[in-house]
C-alpha cells in the first residue's frame, strides 16, 4: 500500500540541511539505509571520492575569463599586452573545458567522500528474454542553500549571455569595418560590457553553503522513491517483465558526481529495453519531463501516466533532453537512456535556499503521483507485452 503517513514520516526524517560530501549527507544516507533495512531488503553502497571544482570553481573561473577578455578588447590600446593577455585567458577558458570534460576524474583538493545506495529487485517472469529489462528510480541524497536564489542566477547568467552575444558582434564589426567608426563601436560596446561584467562578479560572489533544509530538492524525491521501494518489497505487486533498481545519488548539487560514478561502474543494464525514473523537486504542480526520441514501451507508458485514473494532472513538457533539465536524469538522458523526469512547477521560487521546508511539500500529491506510477507500470506490464 502507499501511505501517506510513511511519506510524511520519512519527509520529516529526511528534510534536514545536507550538504554534499559532508557528515549532514552522510547521516541522510544512512536514514535511507535503515528505511531500506526494515524492508529485509538487499543493497549495495557505492563509494565515491570527488572534487568540488567542476560546480563550485569553474562557472566563476570561466564566465569571468569570458568577460575579462572582452574588457581586454575593448581596451586595444596597447594591442601586444592586449594579444598577451586575451592568450592567456582563452588558453585557461580552454584548458579548464577539457579539464571538466570528465569531472568525476578530477581530484583537486579539497577532496569528498560520498555515496550512492542501490537496492535490486527481481521480476517474477521466467522469461529469459525479459531479464534485462529495468525500471530505474532515482533521487539524489543532498542539498544544497546558495547566495542567490535560483531565479536571480537564471537571470544573471541570461544577462551574462545576452551581452556576451552583442559583445562579441561588436567586436568583429570593430575589427572589420574602417577606423573611423571605431568611437561609435566603443560607444555601442560600453553598457552590454558593463553589465556582462557586473554579470559575472554575481556568479564569482555565489557561494554554497549548507543552510537549505531541501526539503523540495530533493526530500519530496527520496521518499517518492521510498515509497516506491516499499510497494515493491511486497512480492505480489512486482512486474513481470522487469527488474526494479531503486538509486539514492549522493553528491548530485556537486555537478551530479554520484550518477557519474553510478553510470561509469554500470554493468548489465541494456539501454534499448529500460527505462528510468528521476524524482526531483516535488510540488504540488507535477511536470513530466520527456524526450522527443522515445521507444514504443515508453511512449506506452507515457500515455498511461498522463491519462491517469487518479485525478493527477500533469503537464507534459517534451524537451531536447530525455529527462528535461533535471541534472541526475539529464546527464542519462543525454547518454541516449530512455526514461522521465519527474519534477514540480515553481519549485525555483524555493530550491537552494532557506525557504525550501516541509510546508511547501505536499505530501498528498505525493501519494497520488506513487500511485499513478504503479496504476501505469502495472498495466504496461500486463498488456504492452502480449
Amino acid at each position: 500500500m502507499i501511505k501517506v503517513a510513511r511519506i510524511k514520516r520519512n519527509l520529516d526524517t529526511i528534510a534536514f540541511p545536507r550538504l554534499s560530501g559532508t557528515e549532514f549527507e552522510l547521516e541522510a544516507f544512512n536514514k535511507v539505509r535503515e528505511e531500506i533495512k526494515s524492508l529485509n531488503l538487499k543493497y549495495e553502497i557505492q563509494s565515491f571520492t570527488f572534487s568540488s571544482f567542476y560546480s563550485r570553481i569553474y562557472p566563476k573561473i570561466a564566465f569571468l575569463s569570458v568577460s575579462l577578455i572582452y574588457l581586454t578588447l575593448y581596451f586595444t590600446s596597447f594591442v601586444i599586452l592586449s594579444l598577451i593577455i586575451v592568450s592567456i585567458l582563452f588558453g585557461l577558458v580552454i584548458s579548464t573545458v577539457i579539464l571538466t570534460r570528465k569531472p568525476e576524474k578530477i581530484q583537486f583538493k579539497p577532496k569528498f567522500n560520498s555515496q550512492n545506495l542501490l537496492v535490486k529487485i527481481n521480476s517474477l517472469s521466467d522469461n529469459l528474454k525479459n531479464r534485462d529489462r529495468i525500471l530505474l528510480f532515482i533521487s539524489h541524497l543532498d542539498s544544497k542553500g546558495q547566495r542567490f536564489m535560483i531565479k536571480t542566477r537564471i537571470r544573471v547568467i541570461k544577462l551574462w549571455t545576452y551581452t556576451s552575444i552583442i559583445l562579441t558582434v561588436i567586436f568583429i564589426l570593430k575589427f572589420l569595418i574602417n577606423l573611423g567608426f571605431e568611437m561609435i563601436i566603443h560607444i555601442l560596446g560600453f553598457f552590454p560590457l558593463i553589465l556582462n561584467i557586473f554579470a559575472s562578479i554575481m556568479i564569482v560572489l555565489n557561494t554554497t553553503d549548507n543552510s537549505s533544509n531541501g526539503a523540495i530538492d530533493n526530500a519530496s524525491g527520496i521518499v517518492c522513491n521510498l515509497e516506491m521501494l516499499n510497494y515493491y518489497s511486497i512480492p505480489e505487486n512486482r512486474l513481470e517483465n522487469y527488474n526494479m533498481w531503486f538509486l539514492f545519488t549522493g553528491a548530485e548539487e556537486c555537478g551530479t558526481m554520484g550518477i557519474r560514478h553510478f553510470y561509469n561502474n554500470l554493468e548489465n543494464f541494456d539501454p534499448s529495453k529500460s527505462i528510468v525514473f528521476d524524482f526531483e523537486s516535488i510540488t504540488s504542480f507535477n511536470v513530466l519531463f520527456r524526450g522527443g526520441k522515445e521507444a514504443d514501451y515508453t511512449r506506452d507508458i507515457n500515455k498511461l501516466i498522463l491519462n491517469n485514473n487518479r485525478g493527477l494532472w500533469i503537464k507534459n513538457n517534451t524537451t531536447k533532453r530525455i529527462f528535461g533539465a533535471h541534472s541526475d536524469g539529464g546527464f542519462l538522458g543525454d547518454r541516449g537512456i530512455q526514461g522521465y523526469g519527474i519534477g514540480g512547477a515553481g519549485a525555483t521560487a524555493y530550491m537552494h535556499s532557506t525557504n525550501d521546508t516541509i510546508d511547501k511539500v505536499n505530501t498528498a500529491i505525493l501519494k497520488r503521483l506513487c500511485l499513478v506510477l504503479t496504476d501505469a507500470l502495472k498495466e504496461h506490464d500486463s498488456i504492452f507485452f502480449k
